[in-house]
């Protein structure tokens, strides 16, 4: 009897998967508009949200990498160039910034899982999970030195600060206007509402993948199917599962720090515990994990194969820290081209990629990238 459940632990099948939803959930409090999503997009490529005008939102989350970046790594305030030609300006003494930028595409859907639908107001962010919701997602990087603020103003002054900047410039009076008719429109509450209205325009939902699932049979060939099947077989989908293929749970796998930093960074209660990130648009938002520091989709599998095989990378952690679900998997060297080939079923290479021919501030778009 036990050989007979160990073996229902360890196959997932295709149910384990899922299409995203064709809508777009968002918060009651902040429903899409045209005027909204317009104001959001210049906000989120104005230089003027960051402390010494020199980084936007779109600095390290660029269309040009899937709305990620190809660093290890982002390089934020007191930085130049764009992609991997980034680096920071002599003299310089801001740190990298923590760890690597995920991408925005289908953020929209951060927490949707099998068996709920997302809740826009609670989706979780970022690889600890520190903000709940695209809105409140939106203003920690303003706030945070290495990211946007630099050495400007104290952090609990950021989001004032910019906020003054925005209600001296003629063009947002009239786009927030447009946007919140209300007395005083321009609000931290509303730059946030903006910013996230606009992230929610960034989806990628229509991948070879998604028509699959959807019914279309031809949409994979051969090869991916079994490639899919590896993934199923190796245990991939205890974590990466639903429509999203990420449970939004906290794991400590023992991924390698990032050298670029000055001290290991331990994760969520000091755990080495890091959220499973979505396996969507893979393609355009490498190095992959929450150090960056696999550069390869291979890289990644490699990684999982010397996990099963109890080689763990991080020697701060010890293997009674690791999360229980590595039991599970089963990454075997001959199935990891099969695999990879599945994950590129999961591009979708339709969305929007436009950047704003200008921004009301009159800074470069997107912020120092050459």
């Amino acid at each position: 009897e036990e050989k007979t459940q160990k073996k229902m632990v360890e196959q997932d099948d295709i149910s384990k998967l899922a299409a995203l939803p064709t809508e777009v959930p968002f918060p009651a409090d902040n429903a899409p508009s045209d005027e909204k999503v317009a104001l959001g997009r210049l906000l989120f490529f104005d230089p003027i949200l960051s402390g010494h005008r020199d980084v936007a939102c779109a600095t390290c989350h660029h269309p040009e990498f899937g709305f990620a970046e190809s660093l290890e790594l982002s390089i934020g305030a007191n930085g130049r160039g764009m992609g991997s030609k980034r680096t920071f300006n002599v003299p310089n003494d801001i740190p990298f910034v923590k760890r690597n930028s995920q991408t925005i595409l289908n953020a929209a859907f951060n927490g949707v899982t099998l068996a709920t639908a997302t809740t826009p107001s609670n989706a979780p962010m970022f690889w600890d999970v520190r903000a709940k919701s695209l809105e409140n997602q939106a203003l920690e990087p303003i706030k945070a030195l290495e990211e946007m603020r630099g050495h400007q103003y104290a952090s609990e002054a950021a989001l004032d600060s910019v906020v003054n900047r925005l209600r001296k410039n003629k063009e947002y009076q009239s786009l927030f206007r447009a946007a919140f008719p209300m007395e005083s429109p321009i609000t931290v509450e509303n730059m946030a509402k903006a910013i996230a209205a606009y992230e929610r325009t960034l989806v990628g939902g229509n991948s070879r993948f998604d028509q699959y699932l959807r019914g279309d049979k031809n949409a994979l060939s051969i090869n991916e199917v079994d490639g899919m099947q590896a993934f199923l077989k190796s245990g991939c989908a205890k974590c990466h599962n639903g429509p999203m293929l990420s449970d939004y749970q906290l794991h400590a796998l023992g991924v390698a720090d990032n050298e670029k930093l000055a001290q290991s960074d331990a994760g969520v209660d000091n755990q080495y515990k890091f959220r499973t990130p979505s396996l969507r648009n893979l393609r355009y938002t490498a190095p992959y994990m929450h150090s960056g520091t696999l550069k390869t989709l291979e890289h990644v599998l490699e990684f999982y194969e010397d996990l099963a095989g109890d080689k763990i990378r991080n020697p701060k952690v010890k293997k009674e820290q690791l999360d229980p679900i590595v039991e599970n998997l089963k990454v075997d060297f001959k199935d990891i081209s099969l695999i990879v080939e599945f994950l590129n079923t999961l591009n979708d290479d339709q969305f929007d990629r436009s950047v704003p021919q200008r921004v009301p501030s009159g800074l470069k778009p997107g912020g120092n990238l050459n």
